[in-house]
């Protein structure tokens, strides 16, 4: 009976230490409090009559750069510009769904860095200034939601798929957390493959510490059928990398090949078609996800660690 006894008690603590590890981002993030202070640019710019746009400017003075007020008003007037807001509206009517997402983000972000003070944010639009879409200071957050209308929106008919895939509403507090990575890290002057690959891995790290109920897919920015595709070949993605020495490589083409946005990574075979791009960034990914699993480090220490450090000390291996 004592045999039995301590046999489940040794189940229960290896399951145990399983659900911690699952369990090491979810945080309790209740008893954070930010406050979101959120204004519809995009509503009150398109809505505004001639004799209004005063109080307009008044109101977000640092979107109007110095132009004659009859430049503001022929672009309000503008047919094009109105069918951008009309379409724009006809997704973002409201936006307090977005208001929940980002509420739930900034309180992750501020649980990991106390710091952290919740941006103003402006709603816009930019005429789908894809590179633009998201605009990040300290204070102050700009988001174009005319680049979130879908990725079958009509507006996108000459985007690549791989692209257009992301303009959708899920994207949006995605991209905002990304601005908010971006400026934390200190970009890297590591030159080797192995390194760009863990770096980028921390980033996406740190997605899934802000983001942690959001899925993998739209973290990485695949379709479904492409992330299951790097799951389902994870270990022979790896084994090329070793086998063509470029772990440590430093060429641009291995770059362009595996951690560029692509629509496929280039292994130079019959089913490159079905890789996603910027696979590189996936391997790394899950290379700090093995040692974060595998090593009682703070948020704030990964990010510290050298790549090299978190390579070696990950005991990394892929699933088969």
């Amino acid at each position: 009976m004592r045999k039995i006894l301590a046999l489940v008690a040794l189940v229960f603590i290896s399951l145990s230490c399983k659900n911690d590890e699952s369990n090491k981002l979810d945080v309790d993030v209740s008893n954070i409090n930010v406050n979101i202070d959120l204004d519809r640019f995009d509503v009150d710019f398109y809505n505004t009559k001639p004799n209004e746009l005063t109080k307009v400017k008044e109101k977000y003075p640092m979107l109007f750069p110095p132009q004659p007020d009859s430049v503001w008003i022929n672009k309000i007037n503008n047919k094009d510009e109105q069918e951008l807001f009309t379409e724009t509206q006809k997704v973002f009517s409201g936006v307090e769904e977005e208001k929940e997402k980002l509420t739930s983000l900034f309180k992750h972000v501020k649980y990991y860095n106390p710091r952290f003070v919740s941006p103003k944010v402006i709603t816009m639009l930019t005429n789908i200034d894809y590179n633009n879409r998201i605009v990040y200071t300290d204070s102050l957050l700009l988001i174009s939601l005319d680049a979130y209308l879908g990725e079958e929106h009509e507006f996108y008919n000459d985007y690549p798929a791989y692209v257009k895939q992301n303009n959708t509403k899920e994207h949006v507090v995605v991209d905002v957390a990304k601005a908010i990575i971006g400026k934390q890290m200190l970009p890297s002057i590591e030159r080797s493959f192995i390194d760009k690959m863990i770096y980028r891995g921390k980033k996406m790290y740190l997605l899934d510490a802000y983001l942690p109920n959001v899925p993998d897919a739209i973290k990485i920015g695949y379709s479904q059928k492409k992330l299951d595709w790097a799951k389902s070949n994870e270990e022979q993605i790896w084994m090329y990398f070793i086998e063509k020495d470029l772990l440590y490589s430093t060429s641009k083409d291995v770059d362009k090949r595996f951690l560029d946005l692509a629509p496929f990574s280039k292994f130079y075979m019959e089913e490159d078609s079905q890789s996603p791009g910027r696979i590189g960034e996936w391997i790394g990914w899950q290379i700090v996800r093995s040692y974060m699993q595998k090593n009682d480090v703070s948020l704030h220490k990964l990010l510290q660690t050298s790549e090299e450090e978190i390579f070696k000390n990950s005991r990394y291996k892929p699933k088969r």
